[in-house]
C-alpha cells in the first residue's frame, strides 16, 4: 500500500507540486480509490464504518464524492484505537503517541514504509523552507518520549542530505555551546523558545545576531497572522533577531507537514501524501475564502491510515499559485481549534487571539489563559499573568490592551513567573500548556 513516491529534479521538489490544480485532483483520485480498498480490507474500524453507514465505495470516484463518508474524529480514534491498525504487529517497527493535549493520547502504528514516507515529508518539507545539503540544523526538539516529530526531522533532514545535531529541548546554556561549536545554519524550535535563548545570549553577553544561525523552522506555535503578516511573537523574535523563519503545521494523525517556503504566504501541500477538505459544521466543503476545519484523508500511509479525519483546526486555504513555482493549495495560519472556541460577551474569540495580545506586553514573563462556566452558564476567561517583578497595579493596562484590540477584556490574577511555569510544563507533558479549559461540558456554549 505504500505510495510510490514522485522523484524529481531538483531532488525534492516533487513535480505534482507544479502541476495544475486539476492535474492534481485527478492524480489524488486515482490515489483515493486504491486507499479505499485498502481500507476496507484491512481496517477493522473502516470496514464497519463503511458497512454502519451503508457506503458503497466504488462510488466515490471524485474527491468531491468523499462527502457522502462520515468523518472520522478524535473520539473515534480514542474509543477504537487498535481497530485502526491495518497491519499484522510484526509489521510494525515504531509505535508512537499523540501528546493527548486534546483528550487521551492515541497510540500509532508505523511500518517501515511509513518511516520512509514521514522521512520523504520532511526532506520535501525541508527543501521548501529554503534547506539544502549544505545545511547544518540544530535540533531543539525531543527525539524520544513516542514523539514523531523529533523522528521525523532527523530523517527528512539526513535523507536531504543536510547536516543534523541533535540537542533535543530545554537548556540555553547548552544550546548556544552548540552553536559555537559547530556553526549550525539553521534551528528547529518552538518559536517561544527562540526569545529565551535569546534572553540568555543577553544577559551573557553573547554575540547572538552575528552567530552562524540564519533560519529557523519553527514549530507548535503560530507565528502569522492570517494576512500572513508575522504576529507579535514573530516581531518580537525578528526585531531581536533578523534570522528568517518559516511556519510549519503538521500533526502525529497526518504524519504530513505543511511548510512555508521563503515567499512566507502559507505551508504548502504535498499532494502525493495527503488529501485535504476544509469542512463547515454540517460537514460540508467551504469555499474559497471561508475557515473550515483541516480534515485530512492520509494517502500511502501502511500502519493507521486515516479518512477524513477531522484535526480540530480551523484555518483558511488559498489555491493562487505561488512565487516558489509550487502550485498546490497553501494552508493559511491556524485561526485556533474548533474545540477551544470561546463565546465572550458577544465576542467569538479563539485562545491564538489572546497569546497574540499577551506576547505584546514587555511586563508579562509568562501566562495560563483559563476559561470556565460563569454562573450564569455563559463562557468567563480568567488570565494567569507571571512577572518577575510586581506589576498588579497592570491590572487596569493588560486590560485596556484587550479592549483596544477586541472590545473585551478578561479577568486578571498576578502570580509569580516559576509558578506559571509549573502551570505551564506539568511532569509528563511534551507541549508548553497555555490554555486550560474548565468549562462545564454539560452547558451548552
Amino acid at each position: 500500500m505504500a505510495v510510490k513516491l514522485q522523484r524529481e529534479d531538483p531532488p525534492f521538489f516533487p513535480g505534482i507540486e507544479r502541476n495544475k490544480i486539476s492535474e492534481i485532483g485527478k492524480f489524488q483520485e486515482i490515489k483515493l480509490q486504491k486507499q479505499l480498498e485498502y481500507l476496507r480490507a484491512n481496517s477493522k474500524f473502516y470496514s464497519d464504518h463503511f458497512r454502519k453507514h451503508k457506503i458503497d465505495i466504488s462510488r466515490v470516484k471524485t474527491l468531491g464524492d468523499l462527502e457522502i463518508i462520515p468523518p472520522t474524529t478524535k473520539e473515534d480514534l480514542q474509543e477504537r484505537n487498535d481497530d485502526f491498525i491495518c497491519v499484522p504487529k510484526e509489521k510494525i517497527i515504531d509505535y508512537i503517541t499523540t501528546s493527548g493535549t486534546a483528550g487521551d493520547p492515541v497510540t500509532f502504528a508505523m511500518t517501515d514504509a511509513d518511516l520512509e514516507r514521514l522521512a520523504y515529508n520532511e526532506a520535501i518539507s525541508f527543501t521548501c523552507a529554503d534547506g539544502s545539503p549544505a545545511d547544518i540544523y540544530q535540533l531543539m526538539t525531543t527525539i524520544d518520549r513516542r514523539f514523531m516529530a523529533g523522528l521525523a526531522y532527523f530523517m527528512g533532514i539526513r535523507r536531504m542530505g543536510a547536516g543534523v545535531v541533535r540537542v533535543g529541548n530545554g537548556i540555553p546554556e547548552f544550546q548556544w555551546d552548540t552553536i559555537r561549536r559547530i556553526n549550525p545554519t539553521a534551528i528547529v524550535a518552538v518559536p517561544s523558545f527562540i526569545l529565551k535563548i535569546v534572553e540568555y545570549a543577553e544577559a551573557h553577553r553573547i554575540d547572538y545576531r552575528n552567530s552562524s544561525i540564519r533560519k529557523a523552522v519553527c514549530i507548535g506555535e503560530p507565528l502569522r497572522n492570517t494576512d500572513f503578516t508575522l504576529n507579535t511573537l514573530g516581531r518580537r523574535i525578528t526585531e531581536k533577531w533578523p534570522i528568517k523563519l518559516f511556519s510549519t503545521y503538521a500533526s502525529t494523525e497526518m504524519g504530513t507537514s505543511f511548510t512555508e517556503c521563503g515567499e512566507g504566504l502559507g505551508g504548502h501541500h504535498h499532494p502525493e501524501l495527503i488529501i485535504v477538505e476544509f469542512l463547515d459544521n454540517e460537514n460540508r466543503n467551504v469555499k474559497e475564502g471561508e475557515c473550515g476545519e483541516v480534515t485530512i484523508t492520509t494517502l500511502g500511509v501502511e500502519g493507521m491510515p486515516l479518512l477524513r479525519f477531522k484535526t480540530g483546526d480551523v484555518c483558511y486555504h488559498y489555491t493562487e499559485p505561488c512565487k516558489c513555482g509550487r502550485t498546490s493549495m497553501r494552508l493559511g495560519p491556524v485561526i485556533g481549534r474548533k474545540n477551544q472556541m470561546i463565546k465572550y460577551k458577544g465576542t467569538t474569540l479563539y485562545p491564538p487571539s489572546l497569546y497574540d495580545i499577551l506576547d505584546n506586553i514587555e511586563y508579562i514573563s509568562n501566562y495560563v489563559v483559563e476559561v470556565f462556566t460563569s454562573e450564569i452558564g455563559t463562557d468567563e476567561i480568567l488570565i494567569h499573568v507571571g512577572s518577575r517583578k510586581s506589576v498588579s497595579d497592570r491590572e487596569k493596562d493588560i486590560k485596556d490592551h484587550f479592549r483596544a484590540k477586541l472590545r473585551v477584556a478578561p479577568l486578571i490574577r498576578f502570580d509569580t513567573a516559576e509558578n506559571i511555569h509549573r502551570i505551564q510544563a506539568p511532569e509528563a507533558s511534551r507541549k508548553i500548556v497555555k490554555f486550560i479549559d474548565n468549562r462545564d461540558k454539560s452547558k451548552n456554549n
